[in-house]
């Protein structure tokens, strides 16, 4: 049942899977790193933690978006999924190595359009739906700094005439809402893996129609918990130290808006950038206290990162499609 090629696209997937969660790892734990509410290695072994249980609490929406709303039926195809994912592994081990938080979700979406055009044709593209996903990627950062913007200044308001002890409630708060973010992000980010797993199985002809079996839940989860556990340094880096200096209560509305939305978006079945949606949350909090205190240059090189990964992916996964077909 699984021929050597299929065991090869399923490594293939979760290397990307793996590679995602050390990419990702530094948005979930940076905050809560760098206001010390935990230490480095207690906030990875949590949030790895949170990272596999949160795929099984909530659903498989956005697994059925990746594999079913975004390319038609006739590019159900090996290359098409292998392409992809090589792209989308291809550009996250180069924004890792450069220390970038640039978007697991923008790299794999622009592979997976860019393979399916190679190989199929503009008719491949099922437009309603990759207008669905597009919308969901550009809307959600701007919601996130919108949520940390507005929760921080109420903080601030609700602060003004308590004492510095208030401190010792946002760091200890921060247990929950980065258990809760880390449960969030975990069931965003696994399930774009269990719908590319779930794609491939139905190219293969070993399931017939696309339903997500609970092993590709399981494994996809797992490897996404095991890559956030080492942790991508570089990247905690930018977003903890580089931005501004934050302090626990950047930190605590950070976390509570990145979980609002993330979660959000995967109930409604939304593939976003998790990425995103946590950098723009810590930059919403920092602008509500004072809007010059954020490293405007540093937040823009993030962000001209996240609009070269779409057209560049999309280009590597088309060069990959045309390899992957040369070859096999």
């Amino acid at each position: 049942m699984f021929e050597p090629l299929l065991i090869i696209f399923i490594a293939i997937a979760l290397l990307y899977d793996f590679l995602t969660g050390i990419q990702n790892s530094a948005n979930v734990v940076a905050t809560v790193i760098a206001s010390r509410a935990m230490s480095p290695r207690v906030a990875l072994i949590v949030s790895s933690l949170a990272n596999f249980v949160g795929p099984f609490l909530f659903g498989v929406a956005v697994a059925e978006t990746i594999g079913t709303d975004i390319v038609s039926q006739e590019a159900v195809t090996v290359p098409t999924a292998m392409a992809a994912l090589l792209a989308a592994i291809f550009w996250n081990i180069l924004t890792w190595w450069l220390g970038i938080p640039s978007s697991s979700s923008h790299a794999f979406i622009g592979g997976f359009v860019g393979s399916a055009l190679m190989g199929y044709g503009i008719n491949a593209i099922q437009v309603p739906g990759l207008t669905r996903v597009l919308l969901a990627l550009l809307i959600s950062p701007i919601l996130g700094f919108i949520f940390a913007y507005i929760l921080m200044l109420l903080f601030l308001w609700l602060g003004r005439s308590l004492s510095p002890k208030v401190n010792q409630f946002f760091l200890k708060g921060q247990w929950i809402t980065m258990i809760t973010l880390g449960l969030s992000h975990g069931t965003n980010n696994a399930q774009k893996v269990m719908g590319i797993l779930t794609f491939g199985l139905v190219a293969f002809g070993v399931l017939s129609e696309f339903v997500v079996p609970s092993w590709v839940v399981f494994v996809s989860a797992g490897a996404l918990a095991l890559g956030t556990l080492f942790g991508g340094w570089r990247v905690i880096r930018t977003i903890g130290a580089g931005l501004y200096r934050i302090r626990a209560l950047h930190a605590f509305s950070s976390q509570i808006a990145s979980t609002s939305v993330i979660l959000g978006a995967a109930l409604l079945g939304g593939p976003i950038s998790t990425t995103q949606v946590i950098s723009s949350t810590v930059v919403g909090a920092g602008s509500a206290e004072r809007i010059n205190m954020i490293r405007w240059g540093l937040a823009s090189q993030i962000a001209m990162a996240w609009l070269v990964t779409l057209p560049a992916t999309f280009l590597l996964g088309a060069i990959f499609y045309f390899l992957l077909v040369a070859i096999f």
